[in-house]
């Protein structure tokens, strides 16, 4: 990848149209709030390695069993990338070939269960996931779904309704993790309900990755059958999944290797799901940006960023709560604060449109037991990862929830999102991001 004045040189000269998008987006980038809790911005080797010539390499299977030639280099690249997120999380087997989080959980449930049994995932209204059994989704089209939901007094899963569920619809995988959810996940809980019930018990933590693998949010790996994730996020990663196991097991169901007759492992059948079953092909460029992502992981300045995300995540939430913003659960533990807007008497629908002209991201959320459809909402997200990334701390935070406050309580004036867009261009500018990548 150029840098300096040459950025992007070749795709300027090869395809100007397209070089005129990208650097509208590297400019929106530049000059945006990025409070969407599921982005965040990769480091330049990422972007180096993700846009390098590992990009042509077709590599089918995994390393040392591969079904084309030439693949030596991307093995030890797919290679490194296992070594060190199993150094990252503390665990004994790591899939980095699927392409998204979805996908990783696509392989898990498709290893652990059959298609018709019965899951339990956190509704979707209520901070879970479309891969969590969403009627929508493949998760609610092939397999049989009962949701537990959050406390209304509490926000917080509901342990007392999740046992009840559990003992009376019998799932034979429990999800637990969300899209939506602030507080910290609560792995040995949920392990309790599975073993009372005889049920597999998977964990997504595509969410909060980066804070459990700083030990800032509990680790899944002492309790959990499989743990997936995405690498973005709070990693600071390249987009992608990835499926973890704490430890490798014989597999409970019998299944054996047709020459020797020896009982496979669990990491064996999640490794063929994967590649057959769901994918072709891996993404090595990608894989190798990952490896670079976990490298950067486990130095120690990493866990200093974490600590700092939870940190800005936290006075953000005092400052919402100190202008009389619900927020779900009543703050956060992680990175992400879920905002009930009803008390506003503002959409989250509206929210989001207002704020993206005045150059801030969320996204509208559903909040527990909304009365809006999906498409409207009565709340919106917000996370801390990607300006955390850009150096913001919390007089920044305090600052940001003054220009949210401006805009939600009067949506329609287009002169206070004038305003406040200016004063977003200035914030950011004190907070360069990509100053290589113009022109």
């Amino acid at each position: 990848m150029a840098s300096g004045k040459g950025a992007f040189t070749f795709l300027k000269n090869a395809d100007s149209k397209l070089y005129e998008i990208l650097m509208r987006e590297v400019s929106r980038e530049d000059y945006t709030l990025e409070l969407i809790a599921s982005e965040n911005f990769v480091s330049y080797p990422i972007l180096e390695m993700a846009g390098g010539v590992m990009t042509n390499k077709y590599a089918e299977g995994y390393p040392g069993a591969r079904y084309y030639g030439g693949c030596e280099h991307v093995d030890e690249a797919e290679n490194l990338a296992r070594d060190r997120a199993k150094q990252l999380f503390n665990c004994e087997y790591v899939n980095v070939q699927p392409h998204s989080g979805s996908q990783a959980n696509m392989a898990a449930l498709m290893t652990f269960i059959k298609v018709g049994d019965t899951i339990m995932g956190l509704d979707l209204a209520h901070g879970g996931h479309l891969t969590h059994g969403s009627p929508v989704n493949f998760s609610g089209k092939l397999y049989n779904v009962v949701s537990y939901q959050v406390s209304r007094e509490t926000g917080r899963v509901d342990f007392t309704e999740v046992r009840k569920l559990a003992k009376e619809h019998k799932p034979k995988l429990v999800i637990c993790g969300g899209s939506a959810y602030p507080r910290h996940i609560e792995f040995e809980q949920f392990r309790e309900i599975a073993d009372e019930i005889g049920a597999f018990l998977m964990a997504d933590i595509a969410h909060p990755a980066g804070l459990v693998a700083t030990g800032l949010h509990p680790s899944p790996m002492p309790y959990c059958d499989v743990v997936t994730t995405t690498t973005h996020k709070t990693l600071r990663g390249p987009r992608g999944g990835m499926i973890m196991m704490g430890k490798d097991v014989e597999n409970p169901w019998g299944v054996v290797a047709p020459k020797s007759g020896r009982t496979k492992m669990v990491s064996e059948l999640l490794n063929s799901t994967v590649m057959p079953g769901i994918q072709g092909g891996p993404l090595m460029h990608i894989i190798a940006a990952k490896a670079v992502a976990f490298g950067e992981a486990l130095e120690p300045k990493f866990k200093l960023y974490t600590q700092e995300v939870v940190n800005n995540a936290q006075a953000m939430a005092d400052a919402l709560l100190s202008k009389d913003y619900q927020l779900v659960s009543g703050g956060t533990d992680t990175h992400v604060i879920l905002i009930d807007l009803t008390n506003k008497d503002v959409t989250g629908k509206a929210a989001e449109k207002a704020l993206e002209k005045a150059g801030i991201t969320v996204n509208k959320n559903m909040v527990p037991f909304d009365q809006r459809s999906p498409f409207i909402t009565s709340g919106m997200r917000v996370g801390t990862p990607a300006i955390t990334t850009r150096g913001m701390g919390k007089d920044e935070m305090n600052r940001i929830v003054d220009l949210i406050d401006d805009v939600v309580a009067d949506v329609e004036n287009a002169a206070t999102i004038k305003r406040v867009k200016a004063e977003v261009k200035v914030l950011c500018e004190s907070f360069p991001l990509y100053q290589e990548l113009h022109n």
